[in-house]
Order: structure tokens, then sequence, then C-alpha cells
């Protein structure tokens, strides 16, 4: 039960309006594993964070923080061993190209690093991104999310359409090809408009944007084109990253091939710990020209719990884990269509799905009613995940990675129901 009183105070404090879950907002105390438990020590299943990415409260990480923490944490001016480590040890995760790192602490930030990056090497300013992305909330990033809607105030970029198979740009004419001449008309404009084109920067599983199947060879072929208009390639994985797609990586499952990676969220699993990551000539241009420095990132106390995180990640095998318990959970969600006209797809990479709600599986329309009212009934069954995607229209399940078979079969018991309860 939420505590009325509390959210009076919360409204009050941090201003009317500061964005909260479902319909009767929950008051959590305490998280354990896949567990959340509120003030009335209701236990919930966590099916959305990716933020505890190794789950909630998990020893390892937790005796590294203390311990650390305990001993010395002190800002990135001074010479320690921990973050050069941390940094050498997430670089060799990539492909060699590659090969340093600027630690931040948010995604945000390190989505702010990363435009720099490209736009400091490439002396133009112009980036491409998609029409339903979010990369963060600082003033130059949300020139990406009101680029479709406002593009007069955002001269510096271009947006095209996500690629998607369920809603074809060209229907006649499904795949990639539809996709890459927007894209490449977006890269012309930019010339034209005399700021340049700088690059790109995708999500590399299109997450805020529903998860959507992409057509086959876009990826790799919208590579090839940035990198012949003399471009360069941003891959946030700031969701996809750290196994979640069931791969290390996002891009490994999608063919894109990134000049500089964000990482973020799972990094620290609840600690505040992100990175842009690059080859060393492009972190050396960004460095010389903008001298960044960040107080609370590249420090021992963060370098200590990124690398427990990953200790976990590779001891527990949780990459494998998310592709096997995904792969399952996403063929259970998938026979659930059946019979339901209004269930218009499934999607999905490692522990990481999309169900997508439509009036009717003919028009596909978005039905994001549908959606909000399915994830307020998982809620009230136990069941913690969110609606999102390009209308709204998306059940998104996203668990820490440490979701067991059991647990999963556990969700689809509960989805059940309320397919039961809403088909009634």
């Amino acid at each position: 039960m939420t505590d009325k009183n509390l959210f009076q105070r919360r409204e009050r404090a941090f201003g009317t309006g500061a964005p909260t879950f479902y319909d009767v907002p929950l008051e959590l105390v305490r998280g354990e594993g896949i567990y959340l438990f509120d003030s009335d020590g209701n236990r919930y299943v966590d099916m959305y964070n990716n933020v505890e990415s190794v789950g909630h409260g998990n020893p390892v990480v937790v005796e590294a923080m203390a311990d650390q923490q305990r001993r010395l944490n002190v800002h990135s001016r001074y010479l320690h061993p921990g973050p050069v480590e941390f940094a050498e040890r997430l670089a060799a995760l990539h492909t060699a190209d590659v090969e340093s790192v600027v630690f931040t602490c948010s995604g945000s930030e390190a989505n702010e690093v990363a435009l720099q990056l490209v736009r400091t090497a490439t002396g133009k300013r112009g980036i491409v991104c998609s029409n339903a992305t979010y990369h963060g909330n600082t003033e130059a990033l949300l020139q990406l999310v009101h680029a479709p809607h406002e593009p007069a105030a955002c001269p510096e970029i271009r947006a095209i359409p996500f690629p998607e198979t369920y809603r074809p740009l060209d229907p006649d004419h499904p795949g990639a090809d539809a996709y890459l001449a927007r894209l490449s008309e977006a890269i012309d404009s930019l010339e034209r408009a005399g700021v340049g084109f700088a690059g790109v920067i995708f999500c590399s599983i299109f997450a805020n944007e529903g998860l959507p199947d992409i057509p086959d060879g876009f990826m790799s072929r919208a590579t090839d084109m940035v990198r012949a208009a003399g471009g360069l390639v941003i891959a946030d994985e700031v969701q996809a990253g750290y196994g979640r797609a069931g791969t290390w990586w996002g891009y490994q499952s999608t063919q894109l091939t990134p000049d500089v990676v964000v990482t973020g969220k799972a990094m620290g699993n609840g600690l505040p710990l992100a990175a842009a990551a690059a080859s060393k000539s492009l972190v050396d241009q960004f460095r010389s020209a903008t001298h960044y420095f960040n107080t609370c990132a590249a420090t021992p106390l963060q370098s200590a719990v990124g690398m427990a995180v990953l200790d976990v990640i590779e001891d527990e095998g949780l990459i494998a884990a998310a592709s096997e318990v995904g792969a399952g959970l996403k063929e259970a969600l998938s026979e659930r269509r059946a019979g339901r006209d209004w269930i218009g797809d499934v999607r999905g990479r490692g522990l990481f799905i999309a169900v997508e709600m439509v009036t009717d599986s003919a028009t596909k329309q978005p039905d994001r009613a549908r959606a909000v009212e399915l994830v307020n009934r998982l809620k009230d069954r136990g069941y913690l995940t969110s609606n999102a995607g390009a209308y709204s229209n998306v059940v998104k399940i996203r668990p820490p990675l440490v979701l067991s078979a059991d647990q999963a079969r556990g969700f689809i018991d509960a989805f059940d129901d309320v397919l039961d309860h809403i088909d009634g």
C-alpha cells in the first residue's frame, strides 16, 4: 500500500509531476536478488530493472563497495591502480579498436562525451539519430528527442525512422533499403546545411523504440554508409550491454560496428557509473580539446564496484543464462498470441523482451491503454514491468540477469492470469 502522505511530501520536495510507476505507486523498502519488498512486506518479482543487473543487494558487489569505501575513495586526479585496471578490463571486452575509456557517473554524461568525441574527431557537428530515441536528459541530448517534432529548433540533428519489420517504412519493399535511403538523405541534408556530418548515435538494439526486429543488413550497411561519408558510429549500450541481449554487447547481436561505445546503468549495480570507450586516438583528441574532468568518476570506489559486477557476470555465467532463460521466456510469451488479436507482436534479445499491444492485428493500431492495464494488473499479482516503446504500447520486460527459469515460469503463470482476466 502506498503512503499517501509520503507521496504528498514527495510532490512538495521534488516538485509536482516527478514521475512514478503504476496507477498506485509502490513504496519499496528492500531488495534481494530478483525480489523487491514494499512497506507492507509484500514481495514483488522485479521484471524491469537492468540497473541492478546482477541482482538487488548482490553480496559480492556490496562487499566490494563497503571494503573500498572503508579504505579509500578520491577523485581521479590521484594515481590509483583500480580505475586503470577497470578501464583496461572494460576495453578488452570490446573489439581491438576500443582501447581507452572516459568514465562518467551517468549514461547522459557518457553520451554527452560520445557526442564530443565524434564532433572533435570530425570537426563537424551534425548527428543522425532515430525518430523515437532517448539517450539522456541533458540539453544537448534532449535535442535528439525533440528533433523529429521540432526540427527547426535542432539544426544540427536529423532523425530518421527507426528500422523495423513490424511496421515497415515501405510495405511493398519491407527490407533495409528504405531506411538506408532515409539515412543517406539525412547525411546529405546536414552537409547541405553547412553543419557537416559527424556521425550517428543508435541504441544497438533500439530499446526505447520498442526493441524492433531490425531489417536484415541494416546495421552493417548503415555502418558502411556512415564511414564512407566521413562520420563515426556511436553505440549506446546503456540498456543493451553487459549481457542484456544474450551477448556481452548489443552491437554483437545486431552487426553494428561502433567507433564509440557508451555504457551505464548495469555497470555499477546501483552505484552511479558509466563510460564512453573508443580508440586511444579518439580519446586523446577529446582530452586535448576539452580537458574533461569529472569529480566523482574514475574513482577507486567506482572501479571496485565495476570490477565486482564483471566478476559476478563471468563467474556465474550470467550471459549464457540470460540467452537461455530469455529464449524460453520469449517463446512462452509468443505462444500467448494465439487467439488474441490484440497482442500484435513479441520480440526480444536475451533477457529483454517486448510485448506489443494493438487494437487488432490487421491495422496494428497501437493500444497504449491495454499495455498500461496489463502492467498494472501484473503489478497487482507481484510482477513489476512497465510500458514503453515509440507508442508507449509495449510491455517492457527487462529483469536482472539473475532471473532463473523457475522465476520466469512464475511470471508466465501471472501473465496468463492477467490475460484470462482481460479476455473475460
